[in-house]
C-alpha cells in the first residue's frame, strides 16, 4: 500500500528560525497573505500531522472537524488521553514510518506536516517528505526554533516554483524531492 503524500508546510524568518525566543506562536509576525496560505491548506486537508509543541501552541486556534483527522506526534500520548475524539484527534508516539503506514491503510493519501522543528527532523530523517511549502518571512530572528532540529541527515530538494505573497517580500517557497 502506498503511504500519503506528504507535504511539509512551515514559516520562516529569513535565517530559519520557526519561532521568535521562548514562544511557540508565530502569529504575530507571520503575514496576513501567509497565513491566509496556511488556513487554506489546513481547510482542505484530510490529515494533518504536528508534534505535541506545536499542538500546545495552536490550542486557541484550533476548530476541529469530523472530515479532518489531527495527529499529535507525543512522546507521552496518555498524557492527553482525555482530549482524544476517534477520528478527529488522536495523539501518538509511533515512529514517522509505522505512522504513515497505518494512515496509507486507513485510506489517507495526503498529509500535511506543520511541525515544529523536532517532528520536521523525524519525517526528514526518514526520508518521508514529498514536498515543502516554505513562506520566508522578511524577518531575522536572533534567537528562537529552527525549522529543523539538530540530526546527522541530509536531503536534497528540487525548487518547483517561487511566488511573491506581498511588497514586504515574504516569499512562498514550493520544494519537490
Amino acid at each position: 500500500m502506498k503511504r500519503p503524500n506528504i507535504t511539509l508546510v512551515m514559516v520562516s524568518s529569513l535565517n530559519g528560525r520557526i519561532t521568535s525566543g521562548n514562544t511557540n506562536a508565530n502569529q504575530w509576525w507571520a503575514s496576513k497573505e501567509d497565513q491566509r496560505h496556511f488556513y487554506s491548506l489546513l481547510q482542505q486537508a484530510q490529515l494533518i500531522v504536528m508534534g505535541s509543541k506545536t499542538f500546545e501552541a495552536s490550542r486557541k486556534e484550533r476548530i476541529l472537524s469530523p472530515q479532518t483527522l489531527r495527529v499529535i506526534l507525543t512522546r507521552n500520548p496518555k498524557k492527553y488521553q482525555k482530549e482524544t475524539i476517534p477520528g478527529q484527534i488522536e495523539f501518538s508516539d509511533e515512529s514517522p514510518k509505522r505512522l504513515t503506514s497505518r494512515l496509507a491503510k486507513a485510506g489517507y493519501k495526503n498529509m500535511l506536516l506543520v511541525g515544529g522543528g523536532e517532528a520536521n527532523t523525524l519525517f526528514f530523517k526518514a526520508n518521508l517528505v514529498d514536498e515543502l511549502l516554505l513562506t520566508i518571512e522578511p524577518l531575522i530572528f536572533g534567537t528562537g526554533k529552527s525549522l529543523i532540529a539538530d540530526g546527522s541527515f541530509s536531503t536534497r530538494l528540487k525548487l518547483k516554483k517561487v511566488t511573491k505573497l506581498n511588497k514586504q517580500g515574504t516569499l512562498l517557497l514550493h520544494y519537490v524531492r
